[in-house]
């Protein structure tokens, strides 16, 4: 017999063992301590222990959890709970195939509904993403990754349909690493060079909680013969996932150039000199996201040397069809 209850403060130990134990593939940072979870998901201010739902044997061993929240309004200063998203589901490998996981969804999918929630998703993604930032889908999350296997089959199962799709790009920045050199990337190094962009850190609630509370960066381009920045990108550490990928990381998020330079080489001179720098401080790799209907910024990825390696999947549960009246 299995049992469901929310959230106390003493489960993060039997949590991170289901983490660290059910497989979620490349994409999940391994060996995190309490403190790095309680950092990164429970100390956010609007973390709800009603949100995150456990599933207890009879032992009184905790073989499951899912861990359902809210994305941000568009001012992002506070959250919106018109639209849900479940973050997380998890289920002891001994403990599957028992209906635990369908379970688990359920009642995430009725704490959404009775906290008003319209539309129910699953997977984070911006600006659906409250929580797992930095624990898993590497440089951002990107709804469940495809290296998460057990994801696609069971959302499948419960009738979800998959609604965005981002790519996963990853660069080796260690010996025998891609070596980028054109012509506009040239022209492009002679008329720039790399500064520190500080002041277009974001300064919105929802990114200071989520990315604020990892290592980053802010860094652009600026012409050399003086002006405002041309392109800028941000940098975040990714040391949770080193006892994974046996390297050192970064993440390369939020590129943008400005429109009257692009198509001159600036956004791939940015990605080029952002990985030659942080080669310095013994990073070996370097990954950014995109979503696949992007097609420049995928063209953009791939002319610094950048390869695809994985991609996430955002899933949505469709509407159910409202109930008629007996008069109708």
């Amino acid at each position: 017999m299995v049992a469901y209850r929310q959230f106390r403060n003493s489960d993060p130990p039997h949590i991170l063992r289901l983490w660290n134990e059910s497989g979620l593939g490349r994409g999940a940072a391994q060996a995190v301590s309490c403190d790095e979870f309680d950092s990164l998901v429970i100390a956010q201010t609007y973390f709800d222990p009603a949100g995150m739902i456990l599933a207890i044997a009879d032992d009184q061993k905790v073989v499951g959890f899912v861990h359902a929240g809210f994305g941000a309004d568009e001012t992002k200063s506070h959250l919106s709970k018109k639209e849900g998203v479940i973050c997380a589901v998890i289920v002891d490998k001994e403990y599957r195939r028992q209906g635990i996981g369908r379970e688990l969804v359920r009642r995430a999918e009725e704490y959404l509904r009775q906290s008003g929630s319209e539309a129910i998703y699953a997977g984070g993604a911006d600006p659906r993403d409250p929580f797992y930032c930095g624990l898993y889908g590497g440089s951002e999350p990107a709804g469940f990754l495809e290296s998460d296997m057990a994801a696609a089959p069971f959302f499948t199962a419960l009738h979800y349909l998959p609604v965005e799709r981002h790519l996963v790009f990853q660069r080796s920045l260690g010996p025998g690493g891609p070596e980028v050199m054109c012509v506009r990337l040239l022209n492009a190094k002679r008329q720039s060079r790399l500064a520190a962009a500080a002041a277009y850190e974001p300064k919105d609630w929802w990114w200071s909680t989520r990315h604020g509370r990892l290592d980053s960066m802010h860094l652009g381009l600026l012409p050399k013969a003086g002006g405002s920045l041309m392109a800028r990108v941000c940098v975040v550490g990714l040391d949770l996932y080193t006892t994974g990928w046996k390297v050192r990381a970064i993440g390369i998020r939020g590129l943008q150039v400005n429109e009257q330079q692009r198509r001159r080489g600036y956004g791939q001179l940015l990605l080029d000199e952002v990985c030659r720098r942080v080669r310095e401080d013994m990073i070996q790799l370097a990954e950014a996201h995109t979503l696949e209907t992007d097609l420049p910024a995928i063209a953009v990825l791939k002319s610094a040397g950048f390869q695809q390696v994985d991609a996430g999947v955002v899933y949505r549960k469709p509407a159910e069809p409202s109930s008629q009246s007996a008069d109708d």
